[in-house]
């Protein structure tokens, strides 16, 4: 969500700062612009929509400059357009802004009454013409942003420069994420590391509360009193490389094709073939004594939670009590002395999620986070991570990122089980032998993508479609019926497959496909009754099972169409079929024409609330 670069550099910034934004793209954005330095002063360019608009804007209009910003917008105040396009300047300053000044109009009143002219409708032009005050009183540039931040209510990251001032730029950080790149003889400010993976891989995080004024010989960091702070800089693995789409059409596809070794690699870092175990990183926390886990994540993460409750509970005896983030937060819920809590997050910037986790800390609970980016806010304010390698995911419905998180949720509890007593070494042993098998078993899964292709064409003209499952299969009928609405923008419903006839079973006509998830294990009977009450009614089912369960129900309804799927210990079921689920959903968006990588109004990173 809105994408934010800075380069003070040697060469000319503009081309440098667009290919920045391209790799930003994967964040959701609705419009975009660059500014530079140049020796007139600040000039910038700005373009509603994708960025080839900008790129067209820049190919007719060139910027020159050796210092600029750069910004992909997802609008909260004012409608996406050019005008409301960041950077927001005046003669003295630019400014982007990633994140919501939630006193904006209290501000935006006072700047008025004082003569401030606003072009826009978005809560960042205050924060530009605060700050332009404040120089216009004769602030150095430094002190009027450290007059301008305790202003500010709400979150914010924030890219600064300023006229005249061509070995300056500014960043701030309260709520949202902001990164500073190290370079030889240059420096930059991005909302993360994948915005600057070409230009370097030497990498520090701003904290909380954050700002830091840099040079081309370096930044010097202050604290939220502005005191000035170190903050170690780390050497990030990622590459340019490492997120070109390759030959496949969409990164989602990618994505999905790369599942099998993302899904080892994570099993890798936890699972020890040889002797059968699981080896968790050090945690600070006894899980045998844990009375209790709370798990909080968002969106597809929840999703991966929901499947955990059902394992830990299950199979490791250990009580679960699983929210969304964004209710969790504001419910000021009890917490149990000695409780961990759980916290679930791709990017790990999640706002709600990393409000909840404080929230938890504060409550004297161990923090515990599966996240994907392991610099992020959410797995440096844990107490301990379980990384997911699933590398960058640039697709706005997440994919791998999910499998790999059901991975390390296997994992996890696995070894709870084993430390509570709840399962014995020999049967420890079973599920480690069912893991390894994941990531061969994934890739007989893709084998069938012609097959769901062809389904996907009788999705397209669906105006509703129903996804059912029972226990562990439940949470990933939510979780296709979120990618269908996601990417194609069918309505979808996931259901629990025993509340059908408390009335979803009033919706089944001829009209509506239903995606039934029906694993061969002990719930399975119960699911296939549902299934044949679908059928009865002119349902159009479309069945996911293995070879076995598919042969059980073909012999006593005729579902219009069956995928067979590998056989496998029904624990580690979850994660195999997550994959048809996402290739349905993707096939049918592509056969609908929508923007894959990129659905509308959807970011990657929802970093304001």
């Amino acid at each position: 969500m809105c994408g934010i670069i800075g380069i003070i550099g040697q060469n000319a910034a503009a081309p440098l700062l667009l290919e920045g934004l391209k790799r930003l793209e994967y964040r959701g954005y609705d419009s975009a612009g660059i500014a530079t330095l140049s020796g007139t002063g600040i000039d910038r360019r700005r373009a509603e929509g994708k960025l080839i608009n900008l790129e067209g804007r820049l190919g007719e209009q060139p910027l020159d400059g050796t210092v600029g910003i750069g910004h992909t917008r997802w609008a909260t105040h004012g409608v996406p357009s050019e005008t409301n396009a960041h950077p927001h300047a005046t003669s003295r300053l630019a400014l982007v802004h990633n994140g919501i000044i939630e006193n904006f109009q209290e501000l935006r009143n006072e700047l008025a009454d004082t003569g401030a002219v606003f072009e826009s409708e978005t809560d960042t032009e205050v924060v530009v013409h605060l700050l332009t005050r404040y120089l216009e009183e004769g602030m150095s540039p430094a002190a009027a942003v450290a007059t301008t931040l305790p202003r500010l209510e709400g979150a914010f990251a924030m890219t600064i420069i300023f006229a005249g001032e061509e070995d300056l730029m500014i960043g701030a950080r309260r709520g949202s994420p902001l990164a500073v790149g190290y370079g030889d003889g240059e420096m930059y400010f991005g909302s993360d590391a994948m915005a600057l993976a070409p230009l370097t891989q030497r990498i520090s995080y701003l904290e909380e509360g954050d700002w830091a004024v840099a040079t081309r010989g370096g930044v010097t960091v202050y604290d939220s009193a502005n005191n000035p702070v170190e903050r170690p800089i780390v050497q990030t693995a990622l590459s340019g490389a490492m997120i070109g789409k390759g030959n496949y059409r969409h990164f989602m596809l990618k994505e999905i094709y790369e599942q099998p070794a993302v899904i080892g690699d994570t099993l890798h870092s936890m699972l020890n073939p040889a002797n059968r175990t699981i080896t968790l990183p050090p945690l600070p926390v006894d899980l045998a004594t844990t009375p209790k886990i709370t798990i909080i994540a968002c969106g597809t993460a929840f999703y991966a939670g929901m499947v955990a409750k059902y394992w830990l509970e299950k199979v490791a005896r250990l009580p679960v009590e699983i929210d969304i983030a964004s209710e969790f937060r504001y419910r000021e819920a009890p917490m149990p002395d000695g409780g961990l809590a759980l916290f679930i997050s791709q990017s790990g910037e999640t706002a709600d999620t990393l409000a909840a986790l404080r929230y938890a800390k504060a409550q004297g609970q161990t923090i515990l986070s599966v996240v994907n980016v392991p610099e992020s806010s959410i797995a440096r304010e844990s107490d301990a991570v379980l990384p997911t390698l699933a590398g960058p995911e640039i697709g706005v419905a997440s994919t791998k990122a999910f499998t790999t998180q059901l991975t390390a949720l296997a994992c996890l509890a696995t070894a709870a089980a084993r430390a509570r007593g709840t399962i014995d070494a020999e049967r420890e042993a079973e599920l480690c032998v069912a893991l390894a098998e994941v990531p061969g078993r994934a890739a007989e899964v893709l084998k069938h993508d012609e097959r769901i292709e062809a389904l996907a064409h009788g999705l397209v003209e669906a105006r509703d479609v129903l996804y059912l499952g029972r226990g562990a299969a439940y949470p990933l009928a939510l979780e296709g019926a979120l990618k269908l609405k996601e990417i194609s923008y069918i309505h979808a419903e996931g259901y629990a497959a025993g509340e059908m006839k408390h009335g979803p079973i009033a919706l089944i006509d001829e009209g509506v496909p239903v995606i039934v998830i029906a694993p061969k294990d002990p719930l399975f009977e119960k699911t296939a009754s549902n299934l044949q009450e679908v059928v009865a009614r002119g349902g159009r089912v479309i069945l996911l099972s293995d070879s076995e369960g598919v042969a059980h129900i073909e012999a006593q309804a005729k579902p219009e169409s069956s995928i067979a799927l590998p056989a496998v210990d029904p624990f580690v079921a979850p994660i195999l079929y997550a994959i048809p689920v996402q290739l349905l959903a993707y096939h049918t968006a592509v056969l609908k024409g929508t923007d894959v990588d990129q659905p509308r109004n959807l970011a990657k990173s929802v970093t304001v609330e």
